[in-house]
């Protein structure tokens, strides 16, 4: 099953071989009872952000250590390693804070891991065991690992990569043949059996951008900004918010480069109504409206977390741990959150409610402020 998540760059894996020395982001802790909250729910959002040392035990851990919670009296929190080891903690051997690499999100191991695991130069990618070995940990642990911090199996983040080179060999001008080969795949026979989940088309149409598709749009006023619709015989493809007319008409070109885009103000005018009805709160999000026909393409993963997205009531939010927990997936909040940033359709499905671990509102491809005001107007409406 293809799934969204984070996929770290070639350099980053490159990079991440190298032993781990620590790198601290900044050295103010957020406060205690941030701290402790985010300790009671192993929240992974906070690694690298402080480590928390156990007077009982003499060990100091990341947030998100899986050992018995401790009692908040024997608690105290640090910003760094270093700072713990000051105070005379050593290192957890299980969640091995030390071989945490701040700037990646990711364990040394399972940077490692992804980094042999992605070696396409060899006829075949080695086998999991083999990567285990070298990595020096079990093929079950590394597993666990990489459930834990990329929210799949090292099999379908090795599934994942091959099909972003496969997708970005096609964009570069290679014929399917190079670019299937060239990205790791031993026939054709899947990737076209599976090319509309894949790439949303065949092959051979992705390589040209989208040609054939045809997509109307129309841009409306709102109070929250200009706002694009646009829409294929399908249904709804796109819905962006901006400030300017001529940005978004671009955004739109950009995301579709070879389709047939036409302005066509008339017949989207029921589809705009609906739209700046779940702009405005007045009716509720579904993923299966009969007034908004959806034509998007997304993983199975992404659909699981849009659909979630339309689950959250209107003027409320809920942070990407607390979906992936309601997914089954407690420790893929960072895939919630690229699900989030890759979603097609704004307010439609609505991942302005969506919130960091903190309840921060972070990331919005439309401007946090406005993401502020879309979730102030809800909870206005909702109070009346």
């Amino acid at each position: 099953m293809n799934r969204a998540l984070f996929v770290p760059s070639r350099a980053t894996l490159r990079d991440a071989v190298a032993p781990a020395t620590p790198v601290v982001e900044n050295d103010v802790l957020p406060d205690a009872e941030t701290c402790w909250a985010a300790l009671g729910r192993r929240d992974r959002g906070f690694n690298g952000r402080f480590y928390f040392s156990v007077k009982t035990t003499g060990v100091y851990c990341l947030p998100s250590c899986g050992a018995r919670a401790p009692r908040r009296e024997n608690v105290a929190f640090h910003a760094s390693p270093e700072a713990a080891e000051a105070a005379g903690f050593r290192p957890c051997k299980r969640c091995r804070p030390r071989e945490w690499i701040v700037d990646k999100g990711l364990s040394s191991a399972v940077a490692m891991a992804c980094r042999l695991l992605d070696n396409v130069d060899a006829d075949e990618a080695p086998s999991l065991e083999a990567v285990a070995r070298k990595v020096g940990i079990t093929a079950s642990t590394l597993t666990r690992r990489f459930q834990r911090e990329l929210g799949v199996s090292p099999r379908d983040w090795l599934a994942a990569r091959k099909t972003g080179r496969f997708k970005a060999a096609l964009k570069s001008g290679d014929s399917v043949t190079e670019a299937l080969y060239g990205a790791g795949y031993g026939s054709s026979s899947r990737v076209y059996e599976n090319s509309d989940k894949v790439l949303g088309m065949t092959p051979a149409t992705y390589r040209k951008g989208g040609a054939g598709a045809r997509i109307a749009y129309t841009i409306a006023g709102s109070d929250h900004g200009r706002v694009l619709v646009g829409a294929t015989h399908k249904g709804i493809a796109a819905v962006y918010l901006g400030d300017s007319d001529t940005q978004l008409a671009g955004d739109l070109h950009r995301d579709f480069p070879a389709a047939e885009i036409v302005p066509d103000d008339g017949a989207l005018g029921p589809r705009v109504k609906a739209v700046l009805a779940r702009l405005d709160g007045r009716k509720p999000s579904a993923i299966d409206a009969v007034d908004l026909p959806l034509d998007i393409v997304g993983t199975a993963f992404q659909w699981r977390v849009w659909k979630a997205l339309t689950e959250i009531p209107v003027g409320q939010t809920m942070t990407y741990g607390a979906i992936a927990e309601k997914l089954g997936e407690p420790g893929a909040a960072r895939a919630v959150g690229r699900a989030c940033a890759t979603n097609p359709v704004a307010v439609v499905v609505p991942c302005h409610r969506a919130v960091g671990s903190s309840g921060a509102l972070t990331g919005y491809r439309w401007g946090v402020d406005r993401k502020r005001r879309i979730l102030a107007e809800e909870k206005r409406r909702v109070a009346r």
